[in-house]
């Protein structure tokens, strides 16, 4: 099996992995940032990550906090085999001899060009993904135009395409691109380099499951750390109407978060997305890694 298909099947399962521990994270996350700003003198529909979570479940039931994981589940064989496979073929060039270990610096690039690459297959996804998890925030706008809002990921790509052709689809590709590329290349540097610090060299072959574990978690901690407004930059515009959009494009959605909440608005969801960040990476690594192991 060459390597090529070995990082296509490790990669998936790692996302699988990924997806399932975080999912319930990400949609908090979402509803958090894509709450509108209240009225002077009103409350905001959430009062904070906690409040959300009861809300959802209170009016959603538990599988409130999986809505809208049908799109990345069909995409995430695709997103993660293609995020590993471009870095392990990164790798590869940047490789001064066959099986050497890459520096800190090299894992850096590598994961840099991988966050190109994904960035064209995430936005499509996470667009469908962002308006799914943001209709109890849109459902009153929705009701009071009389419009129904689209059922599941089929729907709303459908949606989305009579409304705004399959441009529409790559609503938000600057900001997605602004968060994978600096965000790839420094998590695949922290995890090489924790891991390298823990084994105490280059050589990180003989790390166990625990190291391991730790490593992904500090990686995916600091991946949101670098990139979190982009983040938020990327998810209200990704919501936002495309008739009657409240925003012209990611410096007008900056200016405007900041605007009307300063640099906390920057930042709303960052508690779900940090805790969400650690558990799915450690399991993306960790299964990647077992997966990648066991096929030699």
């Amino acid at each position: 099996m060459g390597d090529v298909v070995k990082d296509l099947v490790a990669g998936t399962v790692g996302g699988a992995a990924n997806l399932i521990v975080g999912h319930p994270f990400d949609t908090i996350k979402v509803k958090l940032q894509s709450q509108p700003t209240p009225a002077p003198g009103q409350f905001p529909k959430y009062a904070g990550a906690v409040d959300a979570v009861k809300q959802t479940i209170a009016t959603e039931g538990p599988r409130g906090l999986y809505k809208g994981m049908g799109a990345p589940l069909a995409t995430v064989a695709a997103f993660n085999a293609l995020l590993f496979t471009v870095r392990g073929q990164m790798e590869a060039l940047l490789r001064s001899e066959p099986g050497q270990p890459l520096t800190v610096n090299q894992q850096v690039v590598a994961g840099a060009g991988a966050g190109v690459a994904v960035s064209f297959l995430a936005c499509p996804t996470e667009l469908i993904k962002c308006r799914l998890q943001a209709q109890s925030a849109l459902a009153e706008a929705a009701a009071a135009s009389g419009v129904a809002l689209p059922k599941g990921p089929i729907d709303v790509a459908k949606h989305v395409v009579r409304e705004a052709g399959m441009k529409g689809l790559f609503k938000g590709l600057v900001p997605t691109m602004g968060r994978e590329v600096p965000g790839n290349a420094v998590m695949f540097g922290v995890y090489e380099g924790t891991k390298q610090y823990l084994a105490g060299g280059q050589d990180t072959s003989n790390l166990g499951r625990g190291s391991l574990i730790l490593s992904g978690g500090l990686a995916g901690a600091v991946f949101w750390l670098s990139v979190y407004p982009t983040d938020v930059v990327k998810s209200v515009i990704q919501v936002d109407d495309y008739k009657k959009p409240r925003y012209s494009g990611s410096v007008d959605a900056f200016k405007k978060i900041l605007a009307a909440d300063g640099v906390k608005g920057l930042y709303k969801g960052f508690g779900p997305a940090m805790a969400r960040s650690v558990p799915a990476n450690a399991a993306t690594f960790l299964a990647y890694e077992i997966t990648r192991s066991a096929l030699g």
